[in-house]
């Protein structure tokens, strides 16, 4: 250290003086730009909607599921009231964020995954979620079997979930009344919470029975009053079924004889009014086993096969099952 002309003192390196260092003016901040519309400007629907893809998710959700006409249009409501408060924001008009989590009621193989899915592509379209990402859990991925497991179990699947949709299947079994050993109450709690302090972050479907569900928000009812939107799932029509299934085995490049048709329309009659039917889940499992039977049968007859023999299936390959004699699921 030496001794300056003036008096000052400053650091040697190597025997030289090195020079003070200047600190620099701090940039001054710009401000950010005031994107808000003037009140006599005008807004092109269409194009916001566009921009958000909400027709091609909407459409596609035709596309990919026959009949649930009242589903639909609850999403269409749905759909239109986010885009007109994000045209509302555009103009400077404050408006508090809808509430988002819902209820899905039915019964199984009603759709109630893929619009869950559709659902989150929505959000983020129109800017309400991150990534829109779809995430299922049951009782198995929150609740633990010891003290201290069930916390880190739920919270994992919420952090997983985050920016995009949690959907909770059957979501009565968390609750268990007069099982003192039994820790879905505290899952229960830690998804009140997330739903509350992450609502701007994530969208929580609970689903399951309509009668079940019913049950679980007397029993919850934080969960009930966090809960925006109720959403019935009604069975599909035998002819709603038909064409579902007709749709499946399309999609693989196959088709039904005449008589098949017959035979698949009189098969969906007997299996709707058996136990533990669940809509188009029941009816991809048949087809399934419709396609097993054609291969074994083409596979045992021998011979050379044309195009027509391995697409097309017979009303053997159905009529095959125990439902036609009073069997089950088969």
């Amino acid at each position: 250290m030496a001794a300056t002309d003036n008096g000052r003192v400053s650091f040697a390196t190597g025997g030289r003086a090195s020079r003070p260092a200047v600190a620099s003016a701090p940039e001054p901040e710009e401000e950010p730009a005031d994107t808000t519309l003037a009140p006599d400007a005008v807004v092109d629907l269409d194009a916001v909607r566009s921009d958000a893809g909400v027709d091609d998710v909407l459409d596609g959700l035709d596309r990919e599921l026959v009949g649930l006409a009242p589903v639909k249009e609850r999403l269409r409501e749905l759909a239109a009231l986010l885009v007109v408060d994000r045209i509302r924001e555009r103009f400077g008009v404050s408006t508090d964020r809808p509430t988002l989590h819902m209820c899905f009621t039915g019964n199984p193989g009603t759709g109630k995954t893929t619009v869950a899915q559709r659902i989150g592509d929505l959000l983020k379209g129109l800017g309400y979620l991150r990534r829109g990402h779809l995430v299922t859990a049951t009782r198995d991925d929150l609740v633990g079997q010891y003290v201290g497991h069930t916390a880190p179990k739920t919270k994992e699947i919420v952090g997983k979930a985050r920016g995009g949709v949690l959907f909770v299947d059957e979501a009565y079994y968390l609750h268990r009344p007069g099982n003192e050993r039994d820790y879905g109450g505290e899952a229960i709690e830690i998804l009140l919470q997330a739903m509350e302090e992450n609502r701007d972050d994530l969208v929580v479907v609970l689903a399951g029975y309509s009668d079940r569900m019913a049950t679980f928000f007397e029993a919850n009812p934080g969960m009930q009053s966090r809960i925006a939107h109720h959403v019935d799932f009604p069975d599909f029509s035998a002819d709603e079924l038909v064409t579902i299934a007709e749709g499946m085995v399309a999609e693989q490049g196959l088709g039904f004889s005449a008589e098949a048709h017959t035979a698949l329309r009189e098969y969906l009659a007997l299996r709707r009014e058996q136990e533990w039917f669940a809509g188009a889940r029941s009816v991809r499992n048949a087809l399934d086993r419709a396609r097993m039977r054609q291969a074994r049968r083409l596979s045992e007859g021998g011979g050379s096969l044309g195009l027509a023999d391995i697409t097309t299936l017979e009303a053997a390959d159905l009529r095959a099952s125990r439902v036609f004699a009073g069997g089950h699921r088969s």
